[in-house]
């Protein structure tokens, strides 16, 4: 039986791999469930699958939880979180925490040799080759629930010999990709997704398509390619969910129904898959698979993140960071949706590389992008 840790218990991810260990009980056992605010949810969770060690970020609601159960370990707080994410009784842990408060947690289980199966793009955004780099010196096993990059996981199984020619990075296009953008966006209308349910930050940011661009980056590192060796393929259905291209000219292509809980599945139980309840794909009712360019000139976003390659490690920092503040303020509708792309591209322009050695070093100009991009937008 594998002991599972889930550092975002209470996020869509979250909760769609607890769905996964719910309906193989005797695969999968919970040990640790990391959750943010959300204590109702976190108390849900321990009364059905009973972990040995917990976190929530307040300190009232860690009292409340240590009263309530004795027995289990509590953690809290940023020491908490470092504390418990060093713990060793896991076989495998899904990081899927939202935005850069997943890199140091993920980067001290992967210190330690585990197995990480990655849901935080941010992670690899902005930690890209420690993380990796940490992964080889270390002997950990960096797997994906991405449902594209673990489509490309899926393509490249028993093609180790073969090299890639090209990724065929898939992306919905978002509510977006047919319509205009312009500055009267709602926030209600960025947030209607055509094809898939995910959190407030990420839906925008698939809007914008920076999260195609976080994947580019996280594709680089992932599966070791050049840039170049990337393309964004717009595919609305989101049936063939990423695709391969090698060097002979075959296209290997991942297809299948539109649930997180398969990539989830295979990660957790990698490389063997899991029977599941999902409806499978009728071919026959599908007729046609379309695929369209996406506008670089349009989607800004995602041209700033392949500009942000190009740039260097800490472009790719400045990218994220000033992304998460930016896409904040829009959600708060403090700023406009067209502003987004404007002050990004401000920012990586004001931006002169520099080089990034450690998690603390990532981290400090994480939050000094972060405070000048907040100043930035107050003005």
């Amino acid at each position: 039986m594998k002991r599972i840790a889930i550092f975002g218990s209470t996020g869509s991810i979250g909760e769609s791999t607890l769905n996964v260990i719910r309906e193989n009980p005797d695969l999968f056992q919970v040990v640790t469930l990391v959750a943010g605010k959300n204590i109702q949810k976190l108390i849900e969770q321990i009364e059905e699958f009973k972990p040995n060690n917990v976190y929530i970020t307040a300190q009232e609601n860690a009292k409340r939880l240590e009263e309530l159960y004795p027995e289990i370990h509590v953690f809290h707080g940023e020491a908490g979180m470092e504390e418990i994410s060093k713990l060793t009784d896991f076989d495998i842990s899904v990081s899927a925490l939202v935005g850069i408060a997943g890199l140091r947690p993920t980067y001290n289980m992967i210190k330690n040799g585990k197995t990480v199966a990655l849901a935080n793009k941010e992670v690899l955004v902005a930690g890209g080759k420690l993380i990796m780099d940490t992964a080889k010196e270390n002997n950990a096993t960096l797997l994906t629930v991405d449902s594209e990059h673990s489509a490309i996981m899926q393509c490249l199984q028993g093609e180790k010999q073969n090299k890639i020619d090209k990724i065929l990075l898939t992306a919905s296009g978002g509510p977006f990709f047919d319509k205009e953008i312009t500055d009267e966006i709602t926030v209600e209308q960025a947030l209607n997704h055509p094809t898939w349910k995910m959190g407030p930050k990420v839906t925008i940011d698939s809007s914008t398509m920076m999260n195609k661009g976080f994947e580019v980056i996280e594709a680089k590192w992932l599966f070791d390619v050049e840039p170049s060796q990337i393309q964004v393929v717009v595919h609305r259905k989101s049936i063939v969910h990423s695709m391969v291209q090698f060097q002979d000219g075959t296209i290997m292509a991942n297809l299948g129904p539109k649930s997180m809980q398969i990539p989830i599945a295979y990660a957790l139980n990698y490389p063997n898959r899991l029977v599941n309840q999902i409806e499978k794909i009728d071919l026959f009712a599908i007729e046609t698979l379309k695929f369209e360019q996406p506008d670089l000139e349009k989607f800004q976003c995602l041209k700033l993140a392949f500009e942000a390659i190009e740039k260097g490690h800490s472009h790719q920092v400045v990218l994220n960071a000033a992304n998460e503040v930016l896409v904040d303020a829009f959600l708060n509708k403090k700023i406009t949706y067209t502003q987004i792309p404007k002050e990004l591209n401000k920012m990586l322009e004001e931006h002169t590389a520099r080089k990034l050695n450690t998690v603390e070093e990532i981290l400090a100009l994480d939050e000094e992008i972060k405070e000048k991009t907040r100043i930035e937008i107050a003005h």
